[in-house]
């Protein structure tokens, strides 16, 4: 393992609040490996930041009422303060709209550029008329070119994870208004990947990463091809070449340059602008990604051609432990169904090392987990509270009254204080190898074992009934009681940090544990006469209901959110609805009314007089021999003085009105 280490978790998308997802996929796994790595004394720098360019962005301002730079300034503010109530240990947070970042992203697009990596292509590309401008990825769903699912985004499969071009998808739509879309030539500059797949390939075949995240990669690299690395969009990174007004850098290519621009920050505030260098140029460097399992496509080979394509020799990515999805309550997070829990809220109620166990003891390291309330109430109560706080109150709290507070002298060891001692040091050193290999959940376990060994000596060795019959023995486990609560401070820092730091004040330990560190924190050995700390509760009970309470508002969230439901129909009812082909065949003005027409559709050999409001959208010559959808079983109306037998059908989105338009169906036809 190199004594330095880079660590970058995901940019956080500043359109929103931090939620559980981003923590079990990212950020908490990246957090206990900082930490893990501090404690084994290493030279750690753990990045991340928000990334604030980009379409889902401006999309989510639009929606929200604000300008782009205000709503990233409200949610890089909200989730910084996240980060830090969560104990997630940042050694910088930055962000891709600070001044800096612009310089190196665009040293990166004209490197690749000199080099032959970059073209410039007019191709086709998705246009709105009906909103009158070219819509990024983000604006686009569409029908995965790959497995067909209708509710593919513009740039990847969220079912079967495939990775594309917007104009591959099938049926494109605005993701917006629903508009149809189609294709106008536009000019933009293309990464040629496909250029970097020998490359890659020998890159790869000397790592030895994750089975899901190897398989995935070596499938994406077959198929690497020319990507579009602009869009046509306001809010980016300039384009560092003339007469490129109304054209930025997509956001893919901008964001992963971030971890490079943050830590270029951080060296200017260290006063030692060239300190960066350190972690991103010297190939003793071990650089270590965090991310879910969406991202792997551009940390494993996207971003490493573009490192491959620069003029410095940057650090390529040694590991990349990407985890699987975290759904709740069995289903995927979606804010806009009301499916999610809201962290502010959450960490009033309960604590983050509450939060922080709960997600590492079920993390997606192999394969989706989820999130229950149910759960989270078990493992607080049972293995929190009953096991680990449990075994430390009642060896503080019997050391406090049988030993006036100090650290009991060690006397002779019979055969169970031995394999007492044993099984402290198997746990130890089995934590220590799974923190290394990104075991999270497997040190988890390790870390409830330990507290429920020392549950299982207290009661074996009954330290009460010592204290009356040999106070000697009394005196060794108590020792030994207190040398496995040591040991669980240490196994704790990098999952529960703040619940650590409470346990050494608690056993009057001087010396923060990341000063001291992993090994000599074993070594050490407990003096007696120490004077230890005041017995504290770690955890409280989290009561039946609370949750229920907890649940209610999820499920309850979720119907009110799914209330435009309300007037769901049936099958039946919907039958009775009477909807043919209609050809409109004379159009009449109708004196005094700005949005009526008169139409005279033909249903067949019937024909109907219908009165429709479309007069502001069509001409009367452009109705004429048009074939649209008509409900004709309305009950008659009388409006401006005449009847109307019937409705025509059509779809508004703000000023622009469409009637859907049959072409082959004979009028009279049922639409079913």
């Amino acid at each position: 393992m190199s004594d330095k280490v880079l660590i970058t978790a995901a940019l956080l998308y500043a359109n929103g609040k931090l939620h559980f997802g981003h923590l079990a996929g990212a950020y908490l796994p990246a957090d206990v490996h900082a930490r893990f790595q501090r404690l084994m004394k290493r030279d750690v720098f753990f990045v991340s930041g928000s990334d604030e360019y980009g379409v889902a962005i401006t999309m989510s301002a639009e929606k929200a009422g604000r300008t782009p730079r205000e709503q990233v300034d409200r949610f890089h503010e909200i989730n910084t303060r996240l980060f830090e109530e969560l104990s997630i240990s940042f050694d910088h947070y930055s962000r891709t709209t600070w001044k800096g970042h612009v310089q190196p992203v665009q040293k990166f697009f004209l490197d690749l550029l000199e080099k032959g990596f970059i073209e410039e292509k007019v191709t086709d590309q998705l246009y709105s008329p009906s909103e009158k401008r070219f819509l990024a990825d983000r604006y686009v769903t569409g029908e995965c070119p790959a497995c067909g699912y209708d509710k593919a985004r513009g740039d990847e499969c969220p079912k079967c994870g495939a990775s594309f071009e917007a104009t591959q998808l099938k049926n494109p739509r605005s993701k917006e208004t629903g508009a149809k879309l189609e294709k106008r030539p536009t000019k933009h500059w293309f990464l040629l990947l496909d250029k970097f797949k020998d490359e890659l390939k020998e890159w790869l075949a000397k790592k030895n990463w994750k089975p899901n995240v190897v398989n995935f990669i070596k499938r994406y690299i077959n198929d690497l091809h020319p990507r579009a690395i602009t869009r046509d969009i306001e809010w980016g990174v300039p384009i560092p070449l003339p007469d490129t007004d109304g054209k930025k850098l997509y956001v893919w290519f901008d964001a992963p340059i971030g971890y490079i621009s943050a830590t270029m920050e951080w060296a200017q505030q260290q006063n030692n602008p060239d300190q960066w260098k350190k972690y991103w140029l010297e190939e003793e460097t071990k650089l270590i990604h965090f991310i879910g399992k969406d991202n792997i496509p551009f940390h494993t080979a996207i971003f490493p051609a573009m490192c491959m394509g620069q003029s410095l020799p940057l650090k390529l990515v040694d590991e990349v432990p990407a985890n699987e999805f975290y759904n709740l309550e069995g289903k995927k997070l979606s804010k806009s169904e009301g499916w999610y829990v809201d962290l502010e809220d959450f960490l009033k109620k309960f604590s983050s090392d509450q939060l922080r166990y709960t997600l590492a003891s079920n993390a997606p390291e192999t394969s989706d987990s989820e999130f229950t309330w149910n759960d989270f109430q078990l493992r607080c109560n049972s293995e929190l509270l009953g096991k680990f706080g449990n075994f430390v109150n009642r060896v503080m709290v019997f050391v406090k009254k049988n030993h006036e507070g100090t650290v009991p002298p060690l006397g002779p060891l019979d055969d169970e204080d031995q394999a007492f001692l044993k099984h402290i040091d198997r746990i130890t050193e089995e934590a220590r190898v799974s923190f290394e290999q990104y075991k999270v959940r497997r040190a988890a376990h390790l870390l409830m074992e330990l507290a429920q060994e020392g549950n299982v000596y207290f009661d074996l060795k009954k330290p009460w009934k010592l204290a009356k019959e040999d106070k000697q023995a009394m005196a060794t486990t108590l020792h030994l009681c207190l040398k496995c609560v040591k040991a669980l401070s240490l196994l704790s820092y990098p999952i529960l940090p703040t619940t650590s730091e409470k346990i050494c004040l608690m056993l009057g330990e001087t010396q923060p544990l990341v000063d001291a560190g992993w090994e000599k924190t074993l070594k050490t050995p407990l003096t007696p006469g120490t004077v230890l700390g005041k017995p504290e509760i770690l955890f409280r009970k989290i009561e039946n209901e609370e949750i229920e309470k907890e649940r209610e508002a999820l499920f309850g969230n979720q119907k009110k959110e799914s209330s435009v439901d309300e007037n769901q129909i049936t099958i039946d009812e919907f039958k009775k609805l009477d909807l043919r082909v209609g050809e409109i065949v004379k159009v009449q003005e109708i004196e005094g009314s700005q949005k009526l027409f008169e139409l005279t559709v033909a249903l067949g050999e019937e024909k109907r007089t219908i009165l429709s409001g479309i007069k502001q959208h069509f001409t009367p010559e452009s109705l004429i021999g048009k074939k649209v959808v008509v409900v004709a079983n309305l009950k008659p109306a009388k409006l401006m003085g005449r009847m109307s037998y019937g409705m025509v059908l059509a779809a508004q989105e703000g000023e622009t009105l469409e009637l859907p338009v049959l072409e082959n169906i004979k009028s009279g036809s049922s639409v079913k």
